[in-house]
């Protein structure tokens, strides 16, 4: 337990760090398929489900981005290249975040719960389960054509 604290005050404030020193970070997530569903993670730090994904370093391609972190959170072991589905805003507080939406298709992966996703799920595009946030809903009505795109996360 005492690990799993101090990894994720590690988290905390190097979010906070950089939030103070770079108001604005760029995210890359993604919408994995694989046999008609996708994917939907449950973070240790964040309720509600989620699409894998995370920060993008500096200097680091948003593309590789998307595949380091899907290698680190749900044990992508192999894909077709991801697809840029579009770039969205999100603002909190002082900061703004620009997320990087990809979709990867054919993915295989071997996903092991972990300090930072704790569950995975496999869900229906068109019934996403109780508890998906409101952003990974919108997405999702926007890849099925219900709604046309926002550029808000």
């Amino acid at each position: 337990m005492r690990r799993f604290l101090e990894k994720l005050l590690l988290i905390v404030a190097t979010h906070v760090r950089a939030m103070l020193l770079h108001p604005m970070d760029v995210g890359a997530v993604a919408i994995v398929e694989q046999a008609g569903r996708i994917v939907l993670v449950r973070h240790s730090y964040k309720s509600g489900w989620m699409f894998p994904g995370g920060a993008v370093e500096r200097g680091e391609p948003p593309a590789s981005a998307v595949i380091r972190e899907l290698q680190e959170e749900i044990g992508l072991t192999q894909s077709a290249p991801p697809q840029l589905l579009g770039a969205f805003v999100r603002r909190r507080l002082w900061a703004t975040n620009l997320i990087l939406l990809y979709r990867v298709r054919d993915a295989v992966f071997v996903f092991k719960p972990n300090w930072e996703i704790r569950e995975l799920r496999l869900a229906d595009p068109a019934k996403s389960p109780s508890g998906t946030a409101p952003a990974v809903r919108r997405r999702l009505r926007e890849l099925l054509g219900e709604v046309s795109q926002d550029t808000n996360w």
